[in-house]
């Protein structure tokens, strides 16, 4: 067996008679029929960009439910804040003061750490114009990137896909996880969601007895004569009320090329190459035993042995925090702040941290008093954070003013809208025009 990943160009793929013959074991028979006539198709479309393996690399994190931002990045010496949350507000002590006046939640070492290293920026205030207080709809907004009054049909990153990565390897998004995010839908499907690198795999639907192999899968290996992964799979503890909302996969529209793409390449290519990876690439640095941390442990090792990615996507959950936040909050928190921080940590020892961002987002923030219930309700503007080896650390924009006169219905008011933020990822950092992904040029925020 070669020593080396071999990555398959499209043509190369689609022209293998051993997929010729394999399809016609788990798709309809016209489907296998039209087959060779589809070859030449494939041979004009097989075109390859750059990729993760030699660009910029975006990893995003859904902070899924609803974080209380006030709380995360607290403005400690603000008497309104203090008025607001008799009970939940954080004192001096309770926090990791960055001027004076503000701090992180004291559950956020991992974080105070990258910031003093110059690795982290906070965007402060980041919501959009008429706020959607369900968790489904502003969830929709945010990774759509559509006003609040429209419905977009694709992500912002399955926009960008289509955009940017024609002729991409099917692993130029790699969603870790269950279910695809809605922000990875796009006209033509693209990329790929797992939960265990061990469980990713085509198998063919027919019966087998203990012990023997499935020949479609065989048959894969021998085309691309790849290793099988033999490490085990990232903690999978569960992770909180609310996870990575999302709403069902449109159907992949053109040719049946497409589809071919979508069943044959997704799931033998990146399958093959991702056990292959997991089983070869170690971690450079320990990581807390949380599924957040397992999911951002397996990024770094997809990083370090060269999956052609430019997006990946993780979410940790929980942050619905109506009853008893305190406690939620410190734990989902330090597991956040912790699991960066080890990531971080992995990518420098790697020498790939120059070429990653993270940047995380969650769907509002909550209000600015506090609920009878020791907890907090569904709000408007929260602060995102943007870590890398390059980006402008410290604070970005200013902090919502909290004085009631200044509020909307109990919430902050936003001063950046949330596709200025990503309008910056997408120019500076993915290299890309934002106006034709975002569907109109919004100021990008100077992030790096």
């Amino acid at each position: 067996m070669k020593n080396e990943i071999t990555l398959q160009t499209r043509r190369q793929f689609l022209r293998s008679t051993v997929l010729g013959s394999a399809l016609t074991w788990t798709v309809p028979a016209f489907l296998a029929d039209t087959f060779a006539a589809l070859h030449s198709e494939a041979a004009d479309s097989a075109k390859q960009i750059i990729t993760g393996k030699d660009a910029s690399i975006l990893v995003v994190l859904q902070m899924a439910g609803g974080n209380d931002g006030i709380n995360t990045v607290v403005p400690y010496t603000n008497d309104y804040y203090r008025n607001a949350r008799p009970k939940l507000g954080l004192t001096a002590q309770q926090v990791l003061s960055l001027n004076g006046e503000i701090g992180f939640h004291n559950a956020l070492t991992g974080f105070k750490n990258l910031y003093d290293a110059g690795h982290l920026t906070v965007v402060q205030g980041v919501g959009y114009p008429n706020p959607n207080r369900s968790h489904f709809r502003s969830s929709e907004i945010w990774q759509t990137a559509s006003d609040a009054d429209k419905v977009e049909k694709y992500g912002w990153l399955g926009r960008y896909f289509d955009n940017a990565c024609t002729g991409c390897d099917p692993t130029v998004g790699v969603d870790i996880g269950g279910q695809m995010p809605q922000s990875f839908y796009a006209q033509t499907p693209t990329g790929i969601s797992l939960a265990n690198p061990q469980n990713y795999r085509f198998m063919s639907p027919g019966r087998f007895r203990p012990g023997q192999v499935d020949l479609l899968e065989e048959s894969y290996e021998k085309m691309n004569e790849m290793p099988d992964a033999a490490d085990a799979a990232p903690d999978v503890n569960s992770g909180g009320s609310i996870g990575a909302l999302a709403a069902g996969m449109p159907q992949p529209g053109g040719s049946v090329l497409h589809f071919i793409e979508r069943t044959a390449l997704d799931a033998q290519m990146s399958s093959d190459q991702i056990r292959a990876i997991v089983a070869r690439v170690k971690n450079q640095v320990s990581y807390p035993s949380t599924k957040l941390a397992g999911d951002l442990k397996l990024v770094a090792q997809l990083i370090a042995g060269g999956l052609p990615t430019r997006v990946y996507y993780v979410s940790q959950g929980g942050y619905d925090t109506h009853v008893n936040q305190a406690g939620t909050q410190q734990r989902l928190l330090k597991e956040l702040g912790d699991a960066v921080n080890a990531f971080v940590g992995d990518l420098k020892a790697q020498g790939n941290l120059q070429r990653v961002l993270v940047m995380t987002f969650s769907e509002f923030g909550r209000r600015v008093t506090e609920n009878a219930s020791g907890g907090t309700d569904h709000g408007a503007a929260a602060p995102m954070f943007v870590i890398g080896d390059k980006v402008k650390a410290g604070l970005l924009g200013r902090y919502p003013s909290l004085a009631p006169q200044d509020l909307f219905e109990g919430d902050i008011k936003y001063t950046v809208d949330f596709r200025s933020v990503y309008a910056g990822v997408l120019e500076s950092w993915l290299k890309t025009r934002s106006a034709p992904i975002l569907g109109r040029q919004f100021e990008a925020l100077p992030l790096v």
